[in-house]
């Protein structure tokens, strides 16, 4: 097991990672291109605008040319606050629980012949990182989250008629992941001191999955597309550690010993789909479109096993997911033969009812706005520069849930107090990205 930390799954956005009150829903990543993130990334299982188009569908891969290449990243700037009271001890609060980050990609595109174009992406639609800070009293719930993944994804085009263009692809996923809950102050009994561990997972794992994707041009101004990314299931394999693990099955051992229990910890990262149109309504003017569904509801809970424990799970996090849906419009306007600029406004339904909202992963509704540019500085080099500002519904959250059967956390509460308070929160990114055709 590697001694980085990444994804919590319910554990719960960067290659990098965002809080997901900040983007996309969920641990979800939008931000797979500088080109996309100027126009929110509407249109983009339609859009060829470059070789980055291959990652959300595969068959846009037979309009590009030669040999292309594109690589950027992306800066997120997420600001999530979450503000409340502890039953026990009064007001409490923490600000900028997510993350900044860094989302980098890059892009390769090969024409085989006139039917058949190959292509390549580095890039990642799943992370995030989150960290109530040590003077939080909410923390017995969860303290930190994290989800890191890294994606290899060969891909392959094919142009069935002058009309109709089909693509697949291969997913190779590397993920990690880690989840915990700390002790913020003494508990009511004083049988656990303020600052132990309650409960802290890490673990990383490596798993394979698939794309595919059509494209079809009603005529020469409209076009469609549609893909569809399998789920993608890990295990992460790796320790558990903490007062909730220090009791041995016969009742012996200290309760605050420093004990690692090897095991894993399954992590489904959720299939998703995409319907996108392109519209050239005149030669300077297009309008494009989206509508993206990811099947949360896969992430019902977050389960480990640790043998040498318990030979039955130990329920981490119950999580109680359910699918969302992402709608996005954009324009483009050709300003001259070099200049290309972009809009755009798309809405984020949050995966999370209200009910089951919680502190780690702050999910809610998102409402996005984008602006960039493209500029073509030689035939054969393009670069892109975007902004985006997403404003995040303010939203109540509360542990214990109610209606929720979780022991763990009526035993957090009934020693360090219950928490009921709002989350509050906004991003903003820039991106910039290089294009170059051979």
């Amino acid at each position: 097991m590697k001694n980085n930390k990444i994804v919590y799954l319910a554990v719960a956005t960067a290659l990098g990672s965002l809080s997901t009150t900040a983007h996309s829903a969920g641990f979800q990543l939008a931000e797979t291109s500088a080109t996309g993130l100027g126009r929110a990334f509407a249109g983009e299982a339609a859009m060829a605008d470059n070789a980055s188009a291959q990652f959300r569908n595969p068959a846009l891969l037979s309009y590009l040319a030669d040999t292309q290449v594109s690589a950027g990243g992306i800066y997120v700037n997420p600001n999530v606050d979450i503000d409340g009271q502890n039953s026990l001890t009064g007001p409490t609060s923490t600000d900028d629980v997510a993350h900044d980050a860094v989302i980098p990609n890059f892009y390769f595109s090969h024409q085989l012949d006139d039917r058949l174009t190959a292509g390549i992406a580095l890039a990642t639609n799943f992370g995030m990182e989150t960290d109530l800070g040590n003077d939080f009293t909410g923390t017995q719930f969860g303290n930190e989250a994290a989800v890191t993944t890294f994606e290899i994804n060969p891909n392959l085009a094919w142009k069935a008629t002058d009309q109709l263009r089909i693509g697949a692809g291969i997913r190779y996923v590397l993920g990690e992941g880690s989840i915990g809950a700390q002790a913020n102050k003494m508990a009511a009994d004083n049988s656990i001191p303020a600052g132990s561990t309650l409960k802290y997972m890490e673990g990383d794992d490596r798993a394979w999955g698939w794309q595919l994707g059509a494209v079809y041009d009603i005529n020469d101004k409209h076009r469609v597309g549609i893909s569809y990314r399998s789920e993608v299931d890990l295990t992460l394999d790796g320790h558990a550690e903490g007062v909730n693990y220090n009791k041995q099955p016969n009742g012996s051992g200290s309760p605050l010993s420093d004990t690692h229990y090897s095991g894993s910890m399954d992590l489904t990262l959720p299939a998703t789909a995409e319907l996108s149109s392109l519209h050239q309504l005149t030669e300077q003017w297009a309008v494009h479109t989206s509508i993206n569904w990811t099947e949360w509801s896969s992430f019902d809970k977050l389960e480990a096993d640790l043998p040498s424990l318990s030979s039955d799970p130990q329920m981490v996090k119950v999580e109680n997911w359910e699918d969302n849906y992402r709608f996005a419009i954009g324009t483009t306007y050709q300003w001259d033969q070099q200049l290309t600029l972009r809009s755009g406004v798309a809405y984020d339904t949050s995966a999370v009812s209200d009910q089951n909202r919680t502190l780690t992963i702050p999910e809610t509704d998102r409402t996005w706005l984008s602006v960039g540019a493209g500029y073509e500085v030689t035939p054969k080099l393009t670069l892109d520069a975007a902004f985006t500002y997403v404003f995040a519904k303010d939203a109540p959250v509360k542990e214990p849930r109610d209606g929720i059967d979780s022991p763990s956390e009526d035993a957090a509460a009934k020693a360090f107090g219950s928490f009921e308070g709002e989350t509050t929160g906004n991003v903003w990114l820039v991106g910039v990205q290089a294009s170059y055709r051979f």
